[in-house]
């Protein structure tokens, strides 16, 4: 899996959770949680919080970096899925597990999601998702 960025994009800012990071950029967010956490809506609902602060009126996108193992109440996508302006919402992973997981999380998730081996072609996605009327 490969991690870089288009266009050498600059982090707005970086959030340090108990789970792990959420990094902000212009009109995207990427997580990156730690090994073994476990994603309950309560900590869902700081990841909210910080969008409203960056994208209250904004279209934006979300990148889920799964370079670690980690847990996800499935639940947390009805309220996603309540964000407006969240356009798009993008997993990346090489691991075959994050890959049947992602089809049941895409269960719960009826907005645009889509998974990806590469960081790059998840971004010009999520990029191509924010821009679309």
């Amino acid at each position: 899996m490969k991690v870089g960025s288009v266009n050498k994009k600059i982090i707005v800012r970086e959030y340090n959770l108990e789970v792990g990071k959420i990094q902000v950029f212009d009109d995207y967010m990427v997580s990156i949680f730690d090994e073994g956490a476990t994603l309950t809506l309560e900590r869902a609902y700081q990841i909210i919080g910080i969008s409203e602060i960056h994208f209250r009126d904004k279209n934006f996108g979300f990148i889920s970096l799964r370079k670690n193992s980690y847990a996800i109440d499935p639940t947390i996508y009805s309220y996603l899925k309540e964000l407006e302006n969240l356009k798009a919402f993008a997993i990346v992973s090489v691991k075959e597990i994050d890959m049947h997981n992602f089809k049941i999380e895409k269960l719960f998730y009826k907005k645009p999601m889509k998974f990806f081996i590469e960081y790059e072609n998840a971004l010009k996605w999520v990029k191509r998702r924010i821009s679309a009327k």
